[in-house]
């Protein structure tokens, strides 16, 4: 808006939108230019830069993108800007380092990440036919599949997927070649029934070994439910936990300025301050 405004103040006359997204276009394949110049600069003349592995940095980019996630669970725009930063950095840190050796460079990356795109969007770039976003993540799914020659429909989840996502991303996977519920009500149906089964093995007693393959089978099921109804579960675990913790925090803060540990306490008093952290807003 501000190159717009500036261009038009200067010719007095309206400007074409076209030739300003050009300009836009120009300034970010600028700016990407120079953060290849200065990644180089650093790999050459920084002693800690010159140091770092790919092996090295694989612990960093992970915590990089759980602080991304946090940003985008609070919706704090001005944080996701920084921590996509941060991991776009990463990205051409990886890429530098691949350069020296001969493995590929960021030309490479971005050149198959273009060709990926395209030939999984036959429904932009062919002639292939969709009807909504469903079928466009179906189709992704079987061409995917084509590509990579898996044997397995589910052989490209990683298994160090933390357990809900991973579950989510299987339900996802097998959907997409049409193993899946019909409707919500059936999958609500399977959580019910996978919930008394647990509480029948809970009730007579069973071995642990039992009682925890019935609570996988009961997580698995709210899983799939939470995927009918749009919610992602990691999502919405996330935001419990974080409420939990605002919550029990409220409550630590009262018992302090009773000076009344929490153990002394009676659950009774307990779920009083609990009662009030309900309608309590941090500042």
């Amino acid at each position: 808006m501000r190159t717009m405004a500036r261009l038009t103040i200067l010719t007095r006359k309206p400007i074409n939108p076209y030739f300003c997204k050009k300009i836009k276009m120009e300034e970010r394949v600028a700016a990407f230019g120079r953060l290849l110049e200065i990644m180089d600069e650093l790999r050459t003349k920084c002693p800690w830069d010159r140091k770092q592995t790919l092996e090295s940095l694989r612990y960093l980019t992970i915590e990089e993108t759980y602080e991304l996630s946090d940003s985008i669970l609070e919706k704090d725009m001005d944080g996701i800007k920084k921590e996509l930063g941060d991991l776009m950095l990463h990205l051409v840190f990886y890429s530098r380092i691949a350069s020296e050796t001969g493995s590929f460079d960021i030309l490479d990356v971005l050149n198959n990440i273009i060709t990926k795109l395209i030939h999984r969007h036959p429904h932009i770039f062919g002639d292939v036919k969709v009807n909504n976003a469903k079928e466009v993540r179906d189709n992704w799914e079987k061409i995917k599949l084509k590509e990579k020659g898996n044997e397995s429909v589910l052989s490209g989840v990683p298994n160090s997927l933390p357990a809900i996502v991973k579950a989510y991303r299987i339900q996802e996977k097998a959907s997409g070649v049409g193993f899946d519920w019909e409707k919500p009500e059936q999958v609500w149906a399977k959580v019910m029934e996978e919930l008394n089964e647990l509480k029948e093995e809970v009730s007579k007693g069973a071995a642990v070994e039992k009682k925890e393959d019935e609570l996988g089978d009961l997580l698995f099921a709210i899983v799939n439910y939470a995927r009918f109804i749009d919610v992602n579960p990691e999502d919405a675990l996330e935001r419990t936990n974080r409420k939990f913790i605002q919550r029990f925090q409220y409550l630590e803060e009262k018992a302090k300025k009773l000076n009344k540990p929490l153990h002394n306490m009676t659950l009774g008093e307990m779920d009083v301050f609990w009662e009030e952290a309900k309608n309590w807003k941090p500042i």
